[in-house]
């Protein structure tokens, strides 16, 4: 396979195994598309699907999980610590092998179209694939979350589908993206307040560390407070020094760093294996981690 494009489809559901697994084995058996893997989290009640493969491929996998998300599940009676517009919250495309982000571009706003036209739900089109800059950056359109979008739709419409919410799947984000690394820092704490004082200190729109998204969340399931981040560019904010500047605002506080975690995939550019222990990384695969290795096991059929 000579292009290949990533999508990572961010789903407001993170607590029913058994419509995961379903879907899951329905993405397996999508033809040019292969499932990476399927990360969930209980307490932000949220999973990240990853697909890779040609573009056209992965395009209509990406279809078919958006489809069966919306068709099966209810923003109504979502309840998660995550921030989000709706069941299917946030859609990037992101270019992985011999092709560019003009590609990626393409594939966004196709799906877009397809899920504006044939779900009847409001897309809005972000980061390169934007159609107006103030809707690059997800977090404008994410503002509110699903009650803010509600209130402004009629004055800021979407790019597909109609100027309304939909009753059940709400809205939703496609957009096109370089690498972007999701990565969480759980403290011993159960300081909500010092969670969202770390955030705010550590990110860049607080004046923290460039490329670096952060917000502070309390997870019932781990009784513990978590610093969850969007590292929007490794090479400016590696991985080593957002953790330890964590560590030294949490030490500060009188506080330490329970574990950390990477959500979905890195290159392996971005992280030494050898730093793992350094970063207390829970649950570190390297064959399921790193996009390369993960990628070439599926396409040789290692699932």
């Amino acid at each position: 396979m000579a292009e290949v494009i990533e999508c990572v489809i961010n789903i407001s559901e993170g607590r029913d195994p058994e419509f995961l697994d379903t879907l899951s084995a329905v993405l397996r058996g999508c033809p040019e598309s292969y499932l990476l893997s399927c990360s969930s989290d209980r307490d932000h009640n949220r999973s990240v699907l990853t697909l890779a493969g040609s573009p056209c491929g992965v395009v209509e996998a990406a279809w078919i999980a958006c489809r069966e998300a919306v068709s099966s599940l209810d923003i109504r009676r979502h309840h998660g610590v995550h921030p989000r517009i709706g069941v299917v919250d946030v859609v990037p495309f992101v270019p992985v092998r011999e092709t560019d982000m003009e590609i990626c571009i393409k594939s966004a706003r196709k799906l877009g179209a397809r899920i504006g036209t044939g779900l009847g739900v409001p897309v809005y089109l972000y980061g390169r694939a934007a159609s107006d800059p103030d809707r690059a950056d997800l977090a404008r359109i994410r503002k509110g979350e699903l009650p803010g979008l509600a209130g402004r739709i009629l004055r800021d419409q979407p790019d597909f589908g109609p100027p309304r919410i939909h009753p059940s799947a709400g809205a939703s984000a496609v957009g096109a993206r370089d690498i972007l690394i999701a990565y969480n820092i759980d403290l011993d704490s159960r300081d909500l307040v010092l969670a969202r004082k770390i955030a705010r200190a550590v990110r860049e729109s607080g004046g923290g560390i460039p490329t670096v998204k952060a917000l502070g969340l309390f997870l019932e399931s781990r009784d513990r407070v978590q610093v969850s981040m969007n590292l929007t560019d490794y090479r400016v904010a590696p991985i080593r020094q957002v953790f330890t500047r964590v560590q030294e605002l949490a030490r500060a506080e009188n506080t330490d760093i329970a574990q950390s975690e990477i959500i979905g995939h890195l290159p392996r550019a971005a992280l030494d294996e050898r730093d793992c222990g350094f970063l207390r990384l829970r649950d570190f695969d390297p064959g399921e981690t790193y996009i390369e290795d993960c990628l070439e096991k599926r396409i040789n059929g290692k699932q």
